[in-house]
């Protein structure tokens, strides 16, 4: 039990200049899993009209170093991840699903499936992702 709550999980996230930008927002976050969502915008497309890898990228590496905070503590970094896209990005909403695979005392690795939301409320999977989190201290 690391003592963080959804209200601090926020605030964590609001205090990163970038995830402000995309105006990222967590929408769970406890017990080894954590929801990150992002309003898809014509800004964040690419040339063909497709939500940038970049931003599924971006919502993968942060909702899987927030579900291994869920049992690793707030002082953690991300190790690695790696991202596979299975689908063009479109819809209304990309939503980061996280859950931690495995987590001991110093590291954590965690899945991470990424969907786009469509105005009907369908969710399609488009990208799958797995990363490693660091405790900060780990070395």
């Amino acid at each position: 039990m690391t003592g963080l709550d959804l209200d601090t999980a926020r605030k964590a996230l609001d205090s990163q200049p970038f995830s402000r930008l995309l105006g990222a927002r967590l929408t769970a976050f406890g017990d080894g899993e954590a929801v990150l969502e992002v309003d898809v915008r014509e800004e964040l497309h690419q040339q063909n009209g497709y939500l940038h890898g970049g931003v599924l990228a971006y919502a993968a590496d942060n909702s899987i170093t927030f579900a291994a905070g869920t049992t690793l503590g707030p002082a953690v970094l991300t190790g690695g991840f790696s991202v596979q896209y299975v689908r063009p990005a479109v819809g209304r909403t990309l939503l980061a699903r996280a859950a931690v695979v495995h987590s001991g005392r110093r590291q954590a690795v965690v899945r991470c499936d990424l969907f786009t939301v469509g105005a009907d409320g369908q969710e399609t999977l488009c990208a799958v992702a797995q990363g490693t989190v660091l405790s900060a201290g780990a070395s």
